[in-house]
Order: C-alpha cells, then structure tokens, then sequence
C-alpha cells in the first residue's frame, strides 16, 4: 500500500475533525497515511467551516420564520452543536478552566486537560455563547445569513493562523502537537484561499466590517501567542479551539457595531 495519502482524504479528514458527520472510506488507511491526511486536513478547515456556518445561517432562517428571532437562534445553536459535537465549545470552556485557574504551565495543562468543567470554564462557556446568540440575534435580516456563513468560516481561519504564528507546546495534545508544527505559511495561504466562498458575500455587503474584522484578528493573534509562550510554552488543541471561536465572536461583533 503506497505511503502517500490519497488526494481525496485531507478534505474528508478535515470534515471527520471538525464534525460528527460520518465520513466513509478513511479506515482504510494506513497510519501513516492517517498523518500525512491530518496534516494536509488543515487547510480545509475554513471551507469545512463554511459548511457548519451554512447549516447554522440556514437553520436560523427556517426557525425565524416560525418563531421570534431569539428563539430561532438558540434553535441554530443548538444544531450546530449536535453537527460540531461542541467541538469548539468545548474548547473555550477548557481554556477559561486552565488558564482561569491554572498556577504554572504543568497545572494549567492538567486542568485543560481535566473532563470536569470549572466555575471559569463554566462562567467563560455562557458568556462566549450568550455573546454569539445576542450578535446574532442583534443582526439585520439581510446581513444575517451572510455573517453567521462568514463568521464560522473566519473563525477556523484563525485557527489555521495561530496554528502557523504559535509553535505547539512541548507537552500539548491534540492538533497543535500532533502537526501544528508543520503548518506554516503556504498552508495559511491556501486555507485563505479555501475560505473565501465563506466571506465572498459578508466582503461584498460589508466590507469595512471584515477589514475591521482581519485587524482586531491580527491584534488577538499578537496577544494569544505572547500569552500562550508566556504561560504554557506554545498553543494546544483546546487554545485552538479556543482561537476558533473567539474568531467567530470577532467577526459577529464588528458587523454588529
């Protein structure tokens, strides 16, 4: 069986990553074409983000028809995290736990690591998403759709981007150490290509917004690296979750202002 990874496999694997969508074919590959397939993945996640944030605008859309706008975005919410598997949610609560509480890099690392959700992961995870659900709901009709597509795709973007500008720390799980760092300029080149049916409308009727949006993005990325060196000694897997939707947050809050 040929070592290298089959052409079709990175978009599959980034779908199978950031999903719960059952994606058929990948056990039939070797291990290592499995990590040459992860690696190659990256890229695709802003596109792969696309496809969640479509879902999500699109459920959003049917419910608002039905019910008042609130109502319909917890609903969009609520399918997005069934599609993701709080994959990013998840994150966030990790992150606000360890570095929330955490007393040196080892303790913040364990407590990331820990399943059990703390009063700061707790605190962080309502206020992450009741922030997402009130940009959302504060919206208007003709720009919603186009944000929440744009803003799920921005938001893996970033991702990619902290996974290139923060090495991985030497004692990090997940992405960040499995091949964060391998990631490097051409990947974020071309996971910017890859994300740009995402943006391509959101740029169209707002373009101020998303220029707002790259700057304070580019700023976050400044301070997440020197934080995420200062305490832990490079990013995680749950850091990038985290950057994930801190990403989407941006994007929604710069549309909304």
């Amino acid at each position: 069986m040929p070592t290298d990874c089959p052409r079709w496999a990175p978009p599959l694997f980034a779908l199978q990553f950031l999903t719960r969508i059952p994606v058929p074919g990948l056990g039939a590959l070797s291990a290592e074409q499995v990590t040459i397939g992860l690696g190659r993945a990256v890229k695709w996640f802003p596109l792969v983000g696309t496809l969640v944030g479509a879902v999500t605008a699109a459920v959003f859309a049917g419910a608002a028809s039905v019910w008042p706008r609130a109502i319909a975005v917890v609903i969009a919410l609520i399918v997005e995290a069934r599609l993701t598997g709080a994959f990013h949610e998840d994150a966030v609560a990790d992150f606000c736990d360890g570095f929330g509480g955490g007393r040196d890099a080892d303790h913040v690392r364990a407590i990331m690591k820990d399943s059990r959700i703390g009063s700061y992961g707790a605190l962080g995870l309502v206020l992450a998403v009741g922030l997402r659900a009130t940009a959302i709901v504060g919206l208007g009709p003709g720009i919603a759709v186009a944000a929440v597509v744009a803003s799920a795709t921005f938001g893996r973007l970033l991702a990619v981007a902290a996974m290139a500008a923060i090495p991985p720390a030497a004692a990090g799980t997940g992405l960040a150490k499995d091949i964060g760092a391998a990631i490097g300029v051409r990947d974020v080149a071309t996971a910017t290509l890859l994300a740009l049916p995402g943006l391509a409308l959101f740029a169209i009727a707002r373009p101020l917004a998303l220029l707002a949006t790259i700057a304070a993005a580019a700023l976050l990325l400044l301070w997440f690296r020197q934080l995420l060196l200062r305490r832990i000694g490079g990013s995680t897997g749950d850091c990038l979750g985290f950057a994930a939707y801190a990403g989407q947050l941006i994007l929604l809050l710069a549309v909304v202002a």
